[in-house]
């Protein structure tokens, strides 16, 4: 067996992503781009760099070859490459149509990875969630508290709880009760889904649970739950930072909205470097008629429309006379001349024709899927026709308008 290990961190990147849907017809949930050029998997991959965690295991299941493709062969293959032991890909070995049958199971499929390499404590992190957190000051919390377990924990909107493990703490953050998605919360102090076990501990009950034929083998529905009415040392770990879990389409457009906000901000750490992106100051094309207010613009794209509020990523371009209206526009999307397109989200590889209308009259998000093709008649059809880009404008709230050139 190796000298130990003090920490290393699994990542849970196997997550189907139903109510993501269509983004996640062919990827992965953790590899639906954020911003005008991340992926959301690369929030926790550069947390970990930044923490100095070097020994990470990436368990994938649903197009788990999108998650592959992703984080060995494009941005993250210099950083597996000059770690120690760098970035394990854990496919689920079992030879079933179901994989893993749940987040506690995948962590037991992996046991003897883990066991390689002998470490103290093991990081459960999921591959879906839009942070930046120093992981060294929890280890340090869980350490000194002598916790068999600590769970990162941040307050979450009351309308929101009930898409959490809930918890309640005494004044010493120890755990003393916790509830997966209750239908009525009676706390707001939500589970962030990132858990620091004593390895030893943790072992222990993947094996009872694995045991249990009654069992989810799920963290938040079985194995935080046992470990609690057992008695062992459990606590929570406030975090004050943003967070959000981008689960949902309106959860992913709020986030992005967020960035050009400033409510999130990334530049606390050397973040682009780590996460394969480098720095430029390469700007996009913008042609003389176009106009962009509070937006961020990948600089490998090009536009000859008015831009508002809205995320323009890598390989995008919109032709001349289009109006783009709180949106996001992934990766190769083609968004043509005279097109409107009002609080959507376009999929990667998407084609806008001429002429067509993305939007609605409520404040519904419309989301386009990677690689279909949208005519103005087509767009009709599906009742994305919306009021005229003016009118909105009009009755929008007064911002401070200012170009964000990514």
């Amino acid at each position: 067996m190796n000298s130990p290990t003090e920490c290393i961190a699994m990542l849970l990147a196997g997550g189907e992503g139903r109510r993501l849907a269509p983004l996640t017809s062919n990827a992965a949930k953790p590899i639906i781009p954020f911003g005008d050029r991340y992926r959301m998997i690369d929030f926790p991959l550069n947390n970990c760099a930044n923490s100095n965690i070097k020994t990470i295991g990436v368990l994938t299941q649903y197009c788990a070859d999108s998650v592959h493709k992703y984080v060995l062969t494009d941005k993250h293959e210099e950083e597996a490459k000059n770690t120690p032991n760098g970035v394990s890909i854990l496919p689920s070995s079992r030879k079933c149509a179901d994989g893993y049958a749940g987040t506690a199971d995948a962590i037991y499929q992996n046991m003897d990875y883990i066991d390689r390499h002998n470490p103290e404590h093991v990081l459960i992190l999921s591959g879906d969630h839009i942070y930046e957190m120093d992981y060294k000051p929890m280890l340090e919390f869980h350490k000194n508290r002598s916790a068999a377990v600590t769970i990162a924990v941040k307050q979450v909107p009351w309308r929101e709880a009930s898409r959490f493990g809930i918890l309640k703490t005494d004044e010493q953050f120890r755990v003393s009760s916790f509830h997966e998605k209750p239908v009525e919360p009676n706390s707001n102090l939500a589970s962030m889904g990132i858990y620091l076990f004593r390895w030893a501990e943790l072992k222990k009950y993947l094996l009872e649970d694995a045991a249990n034929p009654d069992s989810n083998h799920d963290f938040g529905k079985d194995v935080i739950p046992a470990i609690l009415s057992s008695n062992a040392n459990m606590v929570a770990y406030p975090y004050e930072g943003y967070w959000r879990d981008v689960g949902t389409i309106d959860s992913l457009w709020e986030a992005n909205m967020d960035l050009l906000d400033g409510e999130l901000k990334l530049d606390s750490h050397d973040w682009k470097a780590q996460a394969g992106v480098h720095n430029t100051m390469e700007k996009p094309y913008l042609s003389q008629k176009a106009t962009v207010t509070d937006s961020i613009l990948h600089p490998a794209c090009a536009v000859e429309a008015d831009v508002t509020r809205s995320v323009i990523c890598t390989g995008v371009t919109i032709g001349a006379d289009s109006e783009i209206y709180e949106s996001i526009i992934m990766p190769g999307a083609r968004i043509g001349r005279n097109v409107t397109i009002h609080r959507a989200i376009i999929g990667e590889g998407a084609v806008i024709h001429d002429g067509a209308f993305i939007g609605k009259l409520n404040d519904e998000i419309s989301v386009v899927g990677p690689g279909e093709a949208i005519t103005a008649a087509a767009s009709a059809l599906k009742d994305y026709q919306m009021e005229p880009m003016a009118t909105l404008l009009s009755s929008s709230p007064n911002r401070v308008h200012s170009n964000i050139l990514g």
